[in-house]
């Protein structure tokens, strides 16, 4: 099976000191950029297009379009952000990412910025990972020290300034106007659109916002070519990507595999699931996406087909959970996470979420009234596609895609508490036990 694993941006990870300059050009790193500076901005725009990459920060657009419809009339200059906000629970593979191998991250800023003609650019790292923050700002530092940054990058006359910026610690900031409107130094809210932030972005000035593994893969589309990216992945969901797979299985970890591959092929990778345990429910993109269940196993992971099936590939953090789960409980979690992190903007979220929550710790505690499942529904049909930014929808996706496949344990909450349908199993108990 580990024929199957493609490491392109996660090779070099068990290097020693693989986050150094030296450790990476070693493995050839900047040479994309050396290749990318000899080429004309919209070749490289064009290359990226023709890779066929899409973004891997949820809603899968097409890098090589994004990057096309900056204006290059506007007499504004160009910015590049980087959103590296990631904090949805679940979802962990930009942060590794950073940590391991920060100069591909790098490098990828530099030849996006380049194509989209821009000469400043921003990193928007999430503030409590202080850790990853130091080893950005250490690999920028030796970028600039080694001309790879700067003014005349490699004596092509191109000039690029790099930023790290680190936030205040907000989910909502990874919503791409909000995370703008923050880096301005404003509070992070999302802005009304239109409009988009490729005509009116940062300082009101044409801006591409990418997230980290977007940014990340461009170098070895550069340097591989736009065929070679092609190869792998399927026939609309190209390429590479970065599978976080956490929760009850054996191996948790990220595995970087080619954009197809299935739930039962990752488990296997991972050592299948942990002793005793049975897939019950999972999540393809995050606790922001719906839920799948143990049919949905052999499912191609690429956009189409798990949109096919009711859900979102999302940021591939595939959150795995066994017979010990309710159901219940863990959507109310996620639910409370929202409520919280929602910014209060709009109306459907900020009220929406707190009555999710209400009604959803009734269940949980097995005190549920008569039409609370109605009431659940009818509170997510109110929020979906109501809210200012696709938060208010994340908060209301696993909560359906529950219902529509646990019904029954939705009901049992009208008297029966979530903590006596599944109570502890003994390796929890063991595990905790050992813990302390």
């Amino acid at each position: 099976m580990t024929d199957v694993l493609t490491p392109v941006l996660t090779a070099n990870w068990g290097d020693e000191r693989a986050w150094t300059l030296e450790a990476y050009t070693a493995r050839g790193g900047y040479r994309a950029l050396d290749k990318a500076l000899t080429m004309d901005p919209d070749a490289i725009i064009e290359e990226v297009k023709d890779a066929g990459l899409r973004g891997r920060g949820g809603a899968g657009f097409p890098t090589g379009m994004k990057w096309g419809f900056i204006p290059q009339d506007n007499p504004k200059p160009k910015y590049l952000v980087v959103n590296a906000d990631e904090s949805e629970p679940g979802t962990c593979k930009d942060i590794p990412l950073m940590m391991a191998n920060p100069h591909v991250l790098v490098e990828g800023v530099i030849i996006a910025s380049r194509a989209i003609r821009a000469n400043h650019a921003f990193i928007y790292v999430r503030g409590e990972v202080l850790h990853v923050i130091r080893r950005l700002r250490a690999a920028v530092r030796e970028a600039y020290e080694a001309g790879h940054l700067g003014r005349d990058i490699h004596g092509s006359g191109y000039d690029l300034d790099l930023i790290v910026h680190a936030g205040a610690g907000a989910y909502i900031c990874g919503e791409e106007t909000a995370l703008l409107d923050s880096l301005e130094g404003r509070r992070g809210q999302p802005r009304l659109r239109p409009p988009f932030p490729a005509v009116a972005g940062l300082y009101a000035s044409p801006t591409v916002v990418n997230n980290v593994e977007s940014v990340a893969s461009v170098p070895g589309i550069i340097a591989g070519g736009a065929d070679w990216f092609a190869s792998m992945g399927t026939e609309k969901s190209k390429g590479h990507g970065i599978f976080s797979l956490s929760g009850h299985v054996a191996r948790p970890g990220q595995y970087e595999a080619p954009l197809g591959i299935t739930l039962r092929e990752l488990l296997e990778l991972g050592g299948g699931m942990r002793p005793g345990s049975e897939l019950k429910f999972w999540t393809p993109g995050g606790s922001s996406t719906p839920i799948l269940t143990a049919e949905h196993l052999d499912i191609p992971l690429d956009f189409e087909s798990v949109g096919e099936a009711g859900s979102m590939l999302g940021t591939r953090a595939l959150q795995v959970f066994d017979q010990t789960t309710s159901v219940v409980r863990a959507v109310l979690r996620w639910t409370e996470f929202y409520k919280h992190e929602s910014c209060g903007k709009c109306t459907p979220c900020r009220e929406g979420t707190w009555w999710l929550v209400q009604t959803l710790r009734r269940l949980d505690e097995g005190q549920g009234r008569p039409g609370d499942i109605e009431l659940l529904l009818d509170l997510c049909d109110n929020i979906l596609g109501r809210a200012f930014c696709a938060l208010g929808d994340g908060a209301t996706s696993p909560i359906t895609s529950a219902i529509q496949y646990f019904r029954e344990e939705f009901e049992a909450g009208m008297t029966t508490p979530s903590r006596e349908l599944f109570p502890p199993s003994a390796s929890t108990l063991f595990a905790k036990e050992g813990a302390r």
